[in-house]
């Protein structure tokens, strides 16, 4: 037997314990798998459009409301973020053991309601304990989301379909930006809109209306979904009349068998914080380097940078998963570590070359290489971390990295430019410079704690084999 189909097999007794036993189904009909994947895709876009409308609503909504940068800066980050990340572990939680289509069904509709009434908000504690609401609504989502995925689809595609649920950040990020830019010239006049109901209201709160409603009606639709069945050992009990149903694994379970795998882990969770807050950071700014290097307008450089992450965010996160499935199936049992590792070194030149164009449009080409190459982490470190981890472990697992991820990415990764901006350049104009210093540290960085889990990658691997023969009913 070659080494492929042995490395093969190996992955099959990997995934489906059970499987020799005749215990596992077949995976559910994949027509209907992707089904369900595009309405989490869907979810997954308002969810960042969600997220990212405010910052593009900065200036109407100071001058209305009569807030500070400061207060401004904490509804775009500590009261989403900080809610956001301590919601997800207990979250996390509930999806190891719990109906994760409900679970994702509630996070929408609290995450949709709470944007809508952010436009009803005339004081600003109103919009903080809203956008506190939106940050535990949006916690519901990934890691219910990755283990659903896992269950429907076979190994070798789980990649690939995490990949292309991973286009929603880039298809809300970058409607974000261009509804932005067209609400931009719509609130800059002031004036106010009387909205049936809640009567007159300022334009920028129709727009909280706007993108925030039609939530509700996606919360409905992903209640329709069928909850998979659950893959992989899991620790069950079974009822007299044959039920099976999972029990909870202990917390410190779980901590244990990752603690036993930090070597992995934490090079793992190190490389895809890192790529996020490089991509965090340059996202952040890019509008504002535009304006500031080319003389280009907000509602200009918020159109042509939001179409570039619609297209190339979304391209590269589904490659970045592909390439890590093909990877796999070849043989190469840490492919997807791999692709995490080596997309730093392949967006670098594009990052470092785009801010020292002299043509904006040449950036704006280089910008389209950078993102594409730098979004594949996003495809191939959520599949990465679900073949490591038992079914039963996976909810909670993905919500640390989501935790480690939204910590160094959102809150690092703009700050860490504008601190060099502000503090080593001193001068606003050097923004270009600190769009080529900090990303390149970032991504080198990233790179190195890639391949500092590539062989532990393989030895977890093994580890969950041996694991889950021991503990086997």
């Amino acid at each position: 037997m070659s080494e492929v189909e042995v490395a093969s097999e190996v992955e099959e007794e990997l995934h489906h314990p059970h499987k020799a036993a005749g215990a596992e189904k077949p995976y559910p009909n994949q027509v209907y798998a992707w089904y369900v994947v595009g309405i989490l895709v869907l979810a997954y876009t308002f969810s960042f459009i969600d997220r990212q409308i405010l910052s593009l609503l900065v200036g109407p909504m100071k001058r209305d409301l009569g807030i500070s940068d400061t207060q401004m800066s904490l509804l775009q980050g500590f009261a989403f973020a900080v809610f956001y990340c301590l919601a997800g572990l207990p979250i996390g939680r509930m999806v190891d053991s719990r109906n994760r289509v409900n679970i994702i069904s509630i996070g929408v509709f609290v995450w949709s309601v709470m944007t809508a009434l952010c436009g009803t908000a005339h004081a600003y504690w109103q919009l903080f304990l809203y956008r506190m609401g939106v940050g535990v609504g949006e916690a519901a989502l990934s890691p219910a989301a990755y283990s659903m995925i896992a269950d429907y689809f076979p190994p070798k595609r789980l990649g690939f379909a995490l990949g292309v649920y991973g286009m929603g950040v880039y298809i809300g990020a970058g409607l974000a930006l261009i509804i932005g830019a067209a609400v931009i010239g719509l609130v800059s006049g002031g004036g106010d809109i009387v909205v049936p109901i809640f009567g007159e209201v300022y334009a920028w709160q129709l727009t909280f209306f706007i993108v925030g409603l039609p939530g509700i009606l996606i919360a409905l639709w992903v209640w329709t979904v069928k909850e998979p069945e659950r893959r992989g050992y899991m620790r069950k009990e079974i009822a007299e009349d044959g039920t099976e149903t999972a029990v909870e694994v202990p917390v410190s379970e779980v901590f244990a068998y990752m603690r036993v795998n930090w070597r992995t882990i934490a090079p793992l969770n190190v490389c895809y914080a890192l790529s996020a807050m490089m991509a965090y950071g340059v996202a952040a700014w890019i509008p504002t380097f535009f304006v500031r290097t080319y003389d280009w307008t907000y509602p200009q450089a918020g159109w042509w940078y939001g179409w570039i992450i619609v297209v190339f965010g979304t391209t590269g996160v589904v490659a970045g998963g592909w390439m890590g499935d093909v990877l796999t199936n070849r043989g190469i049992r840490n492919g997807r570590m791999m692709v995490c590792a080596f997309t730093g070194l392949a967006a670098l030149p594009f990052t470092v070359l785009y801010p020292l164009m002299d043509s904006p449009w040449m950036a704006l080409l280089l910008i389209c290489f950078s993102t594409f190459f730098a979004t594949f982490t996003t495809g191939a470190g959520p599949s990465a971390l679900q073949e490591l981890m038992p079914n039963q472990m996976r909810g909670l697992a993905s919500a640390a990295l989501i935790f480690v991820v939204s910590i160094v990415g959102l809150g690092l990764g703009p700050t860490s430019i504008a601190l060099a901006t502000d503090y080593i350049f001193g001068d606003e104009m050097m923004l270009r410079y600190s769009l080529v210093y900090v990303p390149a540290v970032i991504l080198v960085l990233a790179v190195t704690a890639g391949f500092l889990g590539l062989k532990p990658y393989i030895g977890s691997l093994d580890y969950l084999k041996r694991w889950s023969a021991e503990h086997e009913k």
